[in-house]
């Protein structure tokens, strides 16, 4: 298992100091990362299916998920996540992909995120999103293999 000094040692190529200075939470206690129980740090995941871009959510419109609250930026929106969860919820709890694909977990940037084969993903950065595009299958296969198991570490 990795930890936030591999991790940063690993990313310290592609990504600026000043980028890494922000809140990584490398180990979790929750299924869903969560900053003051809102999760996905306030965006709609839903909007990101439809608008394709990220949008902030607000607390009129949210759900309970996984134990953590959910803003979205509509009522549609709300009904549609609440319809079927899996399929606009983000993968990996909303942690970063490509942490877990590596075997812990990391905060994200709501602005980091890729849809791919009908699956919301987002990651730590930009930088990081590009590390985890570039080989993104088998990160996928990677993050499949660790999720859950790193909420233990």
């Amino acid at each position: 298992m990795m930890n936030r000094r591999t991790f940063l040692i690993a990313t310290a190529a592609s990504v600026s100091a000043a980028s890494l200075i922000s809140q990584p939470a490398f180990a979790a206690q929750s299924p869903v990362y969560a900053t003051d129980n809102i999760a996905i740090n306030g965006y709609d995941p839903v909007a990101y299916f439809t608008q394709e871009k990220p949008v902030e959510g607000v607390a009129e419109f949210s759900s309970e998920w996984e134990g953590a609250t959910v803003l979205f930026a509509s009522a549609e929106h709300k009904e549609m996540f609440d319809a079927d969860p899996v399929k606009y919820a983000p993968k990996y709890g909303g942690y970063c992909a490509y942490a877990v694909s590596k075997g812990y977990t990391a905060s994200t940037d709501p602005g980091a995120w890729t849809v791919h084969d009908g699956r919301l993903y987002l990651n730590y950065s930009k930088s990081v999103r590009a590390l985890w595009t570039a080989r993104r299958s088998s990160h996928i296969q990677s993050a499949d293999a660790n999720w859950p198991g790193v909420l233990e570490g």
